[in-house]
């Protein structure tokens, strides 16, 4: 081992992290964390240092970055301090006192697509000590996946970290839309209309009323019981009255109530069902919703809604409006992916390949990543048009920086090929689980000779070339591979660094699969044998991922990102 050469890269890190000026007690200390074994020989080793200090601090600071760069190119990468930029003060906010909401249908589990809204919201709940309700808004029997009942709440409070405080299901809540509907045709503020619909939306575009909304309210609330057991499916809606002559024509009178007979997965004898923009401007106002984070696209149901609070004199909720996210490359269908699931083309909505928050759960990725991703984008009305690789660099940064402290550092060869190094001396590698982690102790790996490496590192060695095995020896490929030498001094010798694992029996089977739905088989070392399902770790030249399972002796792990 070349003292000088392991204390030159710390003091070379120490010295372009602080101004040029590398500090021996600093190098020292970084040095002892890589080999504990020399604190026995610091009294013979003070001296190298200093000299090794005093070397480097007399170089430029831009010939100390550019040797760093040549020899210990990773000891540039410092763990990002990600500061999360704050959110913008919510208008007329009171602490303690803000209720939010979030929304989502039925139609399946929580996606890619919903994660900016929901965790915008959760923010500024926690934010303000609020109240974070998640509504699953399941009104229209059409489109309802009877499992995201259970999936969806899950899903919210994975990406919350249990902000939720209150599931509320609009479909048990029939009744208490049926007693403000009626009270608005006894208002006069509401009508059945049983007008041909293609007839309606003549008289509508022509701004004339049609004859159905004159009717006094004695006739409209009987009208409005025959809804329930004499009208079929079709034949009447209710409309709330608004401004015929409205330049939108969307505003005018629009339905709030229509009848479906289609079977409901959890009222079987209801037939009466409210839209969206009548069940919504209720819930707000019973829920004392104080201020709500929606997508732009419902700036329209916003002012339909506004008709309901104006009417019944209720104190409308501050709405603040997002620019939608498209991918270019991610299929976010509820409806599509159940197909395909049905079909056995994935193997569920925690798929690998899914934008899901259920398969991001079991690759490893971290809630709180998600959420700082979307506070740094903020409320904002801008469209965003991103691929899943444009998307995902920002995810990963934030959560590289949430795992990487926690997360061992392991060898894992794919598709191992073995290799017979001609006089190579027996050698035990100790290997830091953690570099910045003395303290977790090391695992070892007895090498003599025979080695697995990966087939991709085997193709690229051609004659004549030499490669270092990392932490281990130098070996060189003729007519078969060769010892060079033990110490590698990077400096210098420039060589490709590739993992290995020896030619033991205590190898573990491993598997490692990736988003693009390929896995990798191959060996991992024995150390691996003691993690549990679910430690999320980082496979070095590979990538951190998650152990998901262990069948039949084989560690399968999930990949999350480099």
């Amino acid at each position: 081992m070349d003292i000088a050469v392991i204390a030159r890269k710390w003091a070379l890190q120490n010295a372009v992290k602080y101004e040029g000026r590398a500090n021996p007690g600093a190098v020292i200390s970084k040095l002892l964390g890589e080999h504990p074994e020399l604190k026995a020989k610091m009294n013979v080793m003070g001296k190298t240092i200093a000299e090794v200090v005093a070397s480097v601090n007399s170089r430029t600071k831009e010939q100390q970055l550019d040797e760093l760069q040549k020899t210990a190119p990773e000891l540039l990468e410092e763990k990002p301090k990600v500061q999360t930029p704050a959110l913008k003060p919510l208008k007329d906010a009171v602490e303690g006192k803000v209720v939010m909401r979030f929304a989502p249908s039925p139609s399946g589990p929580l996606h890619i697509g919903h994660i900016v809204a929901l965790s915008l919201n959760s923010e500024y709940c926690v934010n303000y000590d609020g109240k974070l309700i998640l509504r699953i808004e399941d009104t229209n029997s059409d489109n309802i996946f009877p499992k995201a009942y259970d999936m969806i709440p899950e899903d919210a409070n994975w990406l919350t970290s249990n902000n939720v405080k209150e599931v509320v299901v609009q479909s048990s809540r029939l009744e208490i839309y049926y007693k403000y509907a009626e009270q608005l045709i006894e208002m006069e503020k509401a009508y059945i209309c049983t007008c041909d619909s293609e007839v309606w939306k003549e008289l509508s575009v022509n701004m004339n009323p049609c004859p159905c909304r004159s009717l006094p309210g004695k006739e409209n609330l009987a009208r409005w019981r025959k809804m329930f057991r004499g009208y079929k499916e079709g034949e009447a809606v209710m409309r709330i009255k608004t401004d015929l002559h409205d330049k939108n024509p969307a505003m005018r009178d629009w339905p709030a109530f229509r009848i479906n007979d289609s079977p409901h997965p959890m009222v079987k004898d209801k037939r009466v069902w409210p839209l969206m923009n009548f069940s919504v401007a209720i819930d707000d106002h019973e829920f004392g919703i104080t201020h709500s984070i929606r997508g732009k696209d419902h700036v329209d149901n916003e002012k339909r809604q506004q008709f309901i609070f104006k009417y019944f004199d209720w104190v409308l909720p501050i709405t603040l409006f997002i620019g939608r996210i498209n991918f270019t490359d991610l299929e976010l269908s509820t409806t599509q992916t159940k197909l395909k699931i049905e079909q056995g083309e994935y193997s569920g909505w925690d798929d690998i390949r899914l934008p899901f928050i259920r398969s991001f759960k079991r690759r490893g990725y971290q809630p709180a990543a998600f959420r700082r991703m979307s506070v740094e984008m903020g409320v904002s009305l801008n469209d965003k048009t991103v691929s899943r690789e444009e998307f995902f660099k920002i995810v990963n940064a934030f959560n590289k920086e949430l795992i990487d402290d926690k997360a061992n550092r392991y060898f894992f060869v794919a598709n191992p090929v073995e290799i017979v190094v001609k006089g190579a001396p027996e050698f035990t590698a100790s290997l830091m689980l953690h570099p910045d982690h003395s303290e977790r102790g090391y695992r070892s790996l007895n090498a003599k000779g025979r080695f697995f490496i990966a087939k991709e590192d085997a193709e690229h060695i051609k004659k004549g070339d030499s490669v270092r095995l990392i932490e281990c020896m130098n070996i060189g490929k003729n007519d078969g591979f060769e010892f060079v030498s033990r110490e590698y001094d990077a400096h210098k010798d420039k060589m490709p660094l590739i993992h290995w694992l020896p030619v033991a029996d205590n190898l573990v089977d491993t598997q490692l699969f990736m988003p693009d739905g390929s896995i990798l088989s191959g060996k991992s070392e024995s150390a691996v044998k003691n993690l549990k399902v679910g430690d999320i770790i980082q496979f070095e030249r590979m990538g951190f991922c998650r152990l998901d399972s262990v069948e039949s002796n084989t560690y399968k792990f999930w990949f999350a990102h480099r």
